[in-house]
């Protein structure tokens, strides 16, 4: 079995100001996404410049901080800003949610699509497979802030948790127990589903021309059934726990319409309009 490391969850500590690794994740998340649109913007008869990148970059920016961290708080820590809405900007110490970060995105997108007389899909299929290495980066800075860590396992490669530090995990071990017993890492299962191997699915996918739709559709039905599997070995948030049958979850609820409708847009991608974008 492994041992989770010590690892400080600041980055860099510069007298009162900290700079904390779960926000360069964010940050270097960003940059590839602009590295990536940049490039693909280069390319012949891509029908974007460099500057539409800066641009919906930025605005997609706005959307997953605003939109991830409110999501967070309304989908599983509504209590926590009843308690102090100052906790609601309290974004380094972790708490971002996906589905709203994605609704947040959809708005950035939609103004962006306004603001240059775009159809929406149009900017959708460009940008969803820029999309994943943020989320790779995102569930390695939850690896490093140890948090959304799986149920128990006898695989080799479970992780044992330092009890002073993870009690949740060492609730029925013996006052004197160093370590958990062996969790999953269900993070690190969600950096290389949702991260690399989404990206590699979606960048092959989308190198050649396709339906509009299409794209955007495939990101949604494959993040949707990556999120839903990995959520069988993720333990629910503690202040949740089960939604029904003790085994459905939040994050199930919330990618379930994320499947239903990643299949819809496949289906009038290459049924309604069979000619490629």
């Amino acid at each position: 079995m492994l041992t989770y490391p010590d690892i400080d969850p600041i980055a860099i500590a510069v007298g009162p100001i900290k700079v904390h690794w779960y926000g360069l994740m964010y940050l270097i998340g960003f940059a590839i996404a602009w590295g990536l649109g940049r490039w693909r913007a280069s390319r012949p008869a891509s029908g974007w410049t460099g500057e539409m990148v800066d641009d919906v970059v930025f605005y997609c920016v706005l959307g997953v901080i605003a939109g991830g961290r409110l999501g967070y708080m309304l989908f599983y820590g509504f209590d926590q800003i009843l308690a102090n809405p100052l906790n609601l900007f309290r974004v380094w110490e972790g708490g971002m949610s996906f589905h709203g970060g994605l609704i947040g995105v959809l708005v950035a997108m939609r103004l962006f699509a306004r603001r240059h007389g775009l159809r929406f899909f149009q900017v959708g299929d460009f940008m969803a497979p820029l999309v994943p290495p943020g989320l790779f980066f995102g569930r390695i800075g939850n690896f490093v802030n140890g948090e959304l860590w799986g149920h128990r396992t006898e695989q080799p490669w479970g992780i044992r948790l330092p009890c002073d530090s993870f009690p949740r995990q060492c609730a029925d071990q013996p006052p004197d127990a160093l370590l958990s017993p062996a969790v999953h890492a269900s993070q690190l299962y969600e950096a290389a589903l949702e991260g690399l191997v989404l990206f590699l699915v979606l960048w092959s996918f989308s190198s050649r021309p396709r339906p509009t739709m299409a794209v955007s559709g495939l990101f949604l039905l494959l993040y949707g059934c990556f999120r839903f599997v990995v959520e069988l070995v993720r333990l629910p948030d503690a202040q949740l726990g089960y939604l029904a049958f003790d085994w459905v979850t939040m994050g199930q609820v919330l990618s379930l319409p994320m499947i239903l409708f990643g299949a819809l847009l496949l289906g009038l991608a290459y049924f309604r309009r069979p000619s490629a974008a």
